[in-house]
């Protein structure tokens, strides 16, 4: 199946909806350029990921089962450099295999560190933040996606913190887009704002969905994705989507073309 990307001017605004720096030069009207990516297809070697019509969207959907595959975060290289990049990650790792996919894992300042709680690898980098505040990171409830080998999940923020499960990734997103079967309160179906968006979700313990927008959706489309075509108890938003932030090696095209913060990689079976 041939997945068609957005145009130039659709692809800036992605850009500028999953880079910071873009978005800043944008207001200033420093931004004047076209990008150019070939179309792609999905084959038998990218799985798990495949193409998917929803409504009025197209998305990228990427099914994870947690006992076939493992979910890893990466923010800085052991020289101490950020990753930046999806296409920089180990192609391989260890027992975990080859990647698959990779994708942003969460807000990030301009210096690309985490907005929110990072945990990588046991150890906690960043520490969860409760503060109020403008963007969609303070739209309350936002959320914690967390890893522990074979099992993963997501939760408000306020009840990880409080259950405190036991987590080798973790990293804190918002806002929250389905909440035990629910909506975020704060979403219509069709109305806010229309951005492309990357999310995660959680069906049960094992199996996970990762979903990158192909055109400009609302935070309610967004959600019902999750909810009622991917079966998700509980949904968070990552932040800008699009072709920009979702890289696979089988995919021979460019990776984002702005440095990310952290970035989730997902590695399976050579």
């Amino acid at each position: 199946m041939s997945l068609k990307l957005p145009g130039s001017r659709a692809l800036l605004k992605s850009l500028e909806a999953s880079g910071r720096i873009v978005g800043n030069l944008s207001k200033l009207g420093l931004v004047h350029f076209a990008l150019l990516i070939p179309a792609f297809s999905f084959s038998a070697e990218t799985a798990p990921c495949q193409r998917i019509k929803y409504e009025q969207g197209g998305y990228t959907v990427c099914e994870v089962d947690l006992r076939r595959q493992s979910v890893r975060l990466f923010w800085k290289k052991p020289d101490g450099h950020v990753y930046g990049y999806p296409s920089s990650l180990p192609r391989t790792l260890g027992n975990s295999g080859r990647l698959l996919f990779a994708t942003n894992g969460g807000m990030y300042h301009e210096d690309s560190s985490p907005v929110g709680l990072y945990v990588e690898e046991g150890r906690e980098l960043v520490r969860a933040n409760t503060n109020a505040g403008p963007g969609n990171f303070h739209m309350k409830p936002n959320g914690v996606f967390y890893v522990n080998g074979e099992v993963a999940g997501i939760l408000e923020t306020r009840a990880f913190l409080k259950q405190r499960p036991q987590a080798i990734f973790a990293t804190q997103s918002g806002p929250m887009l389905v909440i035990d079967g629910k909506m975020h309160s704060r979403f219509t179906r069709y109305g806010g704002s229309r951005k492309y968006r990357a999310g995660v979700g959680s069906r049960d313990p094992n199996s996970l969905v990762f979903a990158i927008s192909e055109s400009e959706v609302s935070f309610g489309e967004f959600a019902h994705l999750f909810r009622d075509k991917l079966q998700c108890k509980n949904a968070l938003f990552l932040d800008g989507g699009s072709a920009t932030s979702f890289y696979s090696p089988a995919l021979k095209r460019p990776s984002n073309f702005l440095p990310l913060g952290p970035i989730i990689g997902v590695y399976g079976p050579n």
